[in-house]
């Protein structure tokens, strides 16, 4: 099937407009749940920050006017009865932008520059090119002019406070058009043969090209495929500073990291078709594994963070991605995960359990990936019964991958270990119906309304029958119309916007989907499947949604919903047949 040249339409309000390897888009999203009245540059590089606004001008007032923003992969429009202004990438770190009938006003985000903050502005008499310097990304801006007329350069070398920008206009009824660069410290002047509708024509072939790779299946039955797919290919960055390899950003707003278990989703949706990218967003948070074994919270351009870790959900990920992969890994490859997985195995089973315990435990909720889940109300620091689950499913994937390196001992003694671990999670934190936590210190459990306290149905074909199906069971009460809540709804601790307290998310619904296919409850992984796509289908890939409503909530454009859409709705067209 062939994706639309133009590809979907999408609100830039929701979605960053962006492209494959950027560290940048435009966008009204200026900072956390913060939403500017004009479209900004916004850089990831040292954070998420505003550098430069882009206003639209009346041709014959040159004062901002009121356009409508229309946004296709490939192509950013304003528009208004007066004109039109188009903006295109010409590559990762380059925007064109071209007009006719309406001026834009290139301005500095920053209205204060400092000796430590805010954006420098000039004129670079070399390049022939104007340049805004940003203390915040420690880039520099470049714009230079193709066509047009400059009507004004206010803030040129001014220091302090005050408007620093570049506007411009059409000469008569023609066009103007500029290039917009973000660079380091100096690069030859700015120059292309290539015009304006070729730029816009190479970028919809790049993408239409991405989405035929990793949703070769779609159809009218998956109508958010190449929507998930857009949000994965514009929230892709080129490695720089700590990203040692292109990567997939949790998002282009806010949420600008990598979490070491986010990833796993993204590498998961990207392995048939783009399989060196999805090993190289599975390998990632590897590349900074410190000496403990951990890996780090999360990673991004400018610094990576070791305060908390990510739960070890990496052997269900690789067991999985190795039979995803169109060729299967070879020795070497197979090799150096194997050594990552047992260090990262390693630390859960010394430095995360205290003297004489079986299990290993979190030290805060943000270790589970669940922050603020109530399983962590009446203590931080407990084993968990998700945990144990996951590290057993780690340490059969470990021996699957030593049997596949020829070491057979090394084989039998993972599959010992998780023999072992099972047995404790059954044993101790297993009671009657449910399973409870229990603090590493106190000793004391508990049990709670969290989905999280049913995750260990990741287990799948290797739990006791009983067991799934009681899990299956619980698990039905977390459904609403538009998937699994977090917490029951009927829990008095349920909150509509309380992230993993009430909303769906996308993470919770793949793991609990998979372990309930693989236990055998395949009524109930299609109900679930089935709900979570069609939220997306209707709400888009938001970081959760209200579980009652369907709303998407917090940052929304996230990869890992996106990715989890294309996982769910691959699986589900197979299952069809097509």
């Amino acid at each position: 099937m062939t994706a639309a040249r133009s590809g979907p339409a999408f609100s830039v309000h929701d979605i960053p407009f962006s492209t494959h390897g950027s560290w940048f888009d435009i966008s009204p999203v200026v900072a956390e749940k913060t939403y500017a009245e004009d479209l900004h540059l916004v850089s990831h590089q040292n954070g998420m920050h505003a550098v430069l606004r882009l206003v639209p001008l009346g041709a014959a007032t040159g004062e901002r006017t009121e356009a409508r923003v229309e946004t296709t992969p490939g192509l950013l429009s304003w528009s208004s009865t007066d004109g039109r202004i188009d903006l295109s990438y010409e590559s990762p770190d380059t925007v064109r932008l071209r007009g006719s009938g309406l001026g834009i006003s290139v301005d500095a985000a920053a209205q204060t520059l400092t000796p430590f903050s805010g954006t420098y502005f000039f004129r670079d008499p070399a390049a022939d090119a104007h340049v805004f310097t940003s203390y915040e990304t420690g880039r520099r801006y470049r714009v230079t002019v193709l066509s047009g007329t400059v009507t004004g350069t206010p803030g040129t070398q001014t220091l302090g406070s005050g408007h620093r920008g570049l506007a411009m206009s059409a000469e008569g009824n023609g066009h103007w058009e500029i290039a917009i660069e973000e660079l380091d410290t100096a690069r030859p002047p700015y120059a292309s043969s290539a015009t304006f509708d070729v730029i816009v024509e190479s970028a919809r072939t790049s993408f239409a090209d991405f989405v035929d790779q990793v949703a070769p299946w779609r159809s009218s039955d998956t109508p958010a495929a190449e929507l998930a797919a857009y949000v994965l290919w514009s929230a892709t960055v080129r490695p720089t500073g700590l990203v040692t390899r292109p990567a997939v950003l949790m998002s282009k707003h806010w949420m600008d990291k990598v979490w070491s278990w986010d990833h796993c989703f993204n590498a998961l949706a990207l392995a048939p078709g783009c399989p060196d990218l999805a090993l190289d967003q599975f390998a990632l948070p590897f590349d900074h594994q410190d000496d403990s074994g951990a890996l780090p919270d999360s990673v991004t351009h400018s610094e990576v963070l070791y305060n908390f870790v990510k739960p070890p959900i990496h052997g269900w990920t690789f067991g999985h991605l190795r039979r995803r992969l169109p060729t299967p890994p070879g020795p070497a490859e197979l090799t150096e995960t194997y050594d990552r997985l047992e260090r990262w195995t390693g630390f859960w089973l010394t430095a995360r359990r205290a003297p004489g315990a079986d299990l290993p435990h979190y030290q805060h909720g943000n270790d589970s990936g669940w922050d603020n889940a109530t399983t962590f109300d009446p203590e931080r620091v407990i084993e968990t019964a998700d945990l144990a689950a996951f590290l057993v499913l780690q340490l059969h994937e470990l021996a699957h991958l030593a049997t596949a390196l020829d070491r057979p001992d090394d084989a039998r003694r993972w599959t010992q270990k998780a023999e072992e671990t099972q047995a404790a999670l059954l044993d101790q934190l297993w009671d009657t119906d449910r399973f409870v936590a229990r603090g590493a210190d106190t000793g004391d459990t508990w049990s709670s309304s969290s989905l999280l306290d049913l995750m260990p149905v990741v287990l799948g074909e290797h739990l006791p029958g009983h067991v799934s199906s009681t899990l299956a069971d619980h698990i039905k009460a977390h459904l609403t119309p538009y998937g699994l809540a977090t917490e029951l709804p009927t829990s008095p601790h349920y909150l509509a916007d309380g992230y993993w307290r009430g909303p769906i998310w996308a993470p919770a619904t793949v793991l609990v989907e998979d372990g309930l296919r693989r236990a055998g409850h395949e009524r109930l992984a299609d109900d679930i499947s089935a709900r979570f796509r069609a939220l997306c289908e209707t709400h888009g890939f938001a970081e959760n949604f209200d579980a009652l409503t369907g709303t998407g909530l917090r940052d929304r454009a996230y990869t890992w919903t996106a990715s989890s859409y294309l996982l769910l709705a691959e699986a589900h067209a197979h299952r069809d047949g097509r």
